[in-house]
């Protein structure tokens, strides 16, 4: 049977948490379980998910240009280079996000929803207009939220404002875990955050150098088997596709963390 289209808000209470980093991470992981999915970049004048996806060569039109009918929707989607199930739906770099209506965003997803599974929507970050225009085509929201005490006060506001717009279901992500800090006590531990937030949790992602490496080659870190943050947004992705995953154990999948924590070097 026939799947119902997701629209899904990456969103969080301060910028720098890595939403673009899980939209460009979760869509990949998504389309490589074969599911349709278009990343809807809507942080119009500061777009960043064409880089995270190396698609920032092959821009012609962009979300505006959709909205005020300068180009048809499928004239501004760029396919990605590997996975022609995946899509960038990309913002305007040389507008401003009050040049575009919460009304507009939400029938423009609408379309979307006639050709993809999933629409991944990256909000940008603060609470004006521009994530008015995230949220409101959205079924559902994913928070990213780092475990420091800034990003989980902020976070607090967010889903205020997102119960406010009648989305029931609100999903955790806990970004740039640092199992050795929290350990010492310099960072909130995941069950802290999730205490405080009261929402479920869909993924822990740890701290990883790799995803620097990523967002300056365009290739998400997903695609490195390597990784560890790459392991964890795929499992979260296979959350959203319905399966049951368990959650990654960070802190016993070092040896080598392991070993320095034994000579007390860690």
């Amino acid at each position: 049977m026939e799947q119902k289209s997701v629209a899904i808000t990456v969103t969080s209470g301060k910028g720098g948490v890595g939403k673009s980093t899980t939209v460009a991470s979760v869509g990949l992981a998504l389309a490589q379980l074969g599911r349709r999915v278009c990343v809807m970049d809507t942080d119009i004048g500061l777009r960043k998910l064409d880089l995270m996806l190396g698609l920032e060569n092959r821009i012609v039109y962009d979300l505006v240009d959709v909205i005020e009918g300068t180009s048809k929707l499928r004239q501004s989607l760029v396919s990605h280079k590997e996975y022609d199930n995946l899509a960038l739906l990309p913002a305007a770099q040389t507008r401003y996000k009050e040049e575009v209506t919460p009304a507009q965003v939400k029938h423009l997803v609408d379309e979307l929803r006639n050709e993809f599974e999933f629409i991944l929507i990256d909000s940008p970050a603060g609470i004006e207009g521009g994530f008015r225009n995230a949220i409101a085509p959205a079924d559902r929201a994913i928070l990213v939220v780092n475990p420091e005490i800034p990003s989980v006060r902020d976070s607090d506001r967010v889903i205020g404002l997102l119960e406010s717009a009648n989305l029931d279901q609100i999903d955790l992500v806990v970004n740039r875990v640092q199992p050795g800090m929290v350990r010492d006590g310099d960072m909130l531990s995941v069950e802290r955050v999730q205490n405080h937030l009261a929402i479920n949790l869909l993924g822990i992602v740890p701290e990883d150098r790799r995803i620097i490496r990523s967002s300056n080659t365009g290739e998400p870190v997903v695609l490195d088997d390597k990784s560890t943050a790459g392991r964890a947004f795929n499992n979260i992705a296979r959350r959203i596709n319905g399966e049951e995953v368990p959650f990654l154990e960070l802190e016993e999948s070092s040896l080598i963390n392991r070993i320095k924590r034994i000579f007390h070097i860690a």
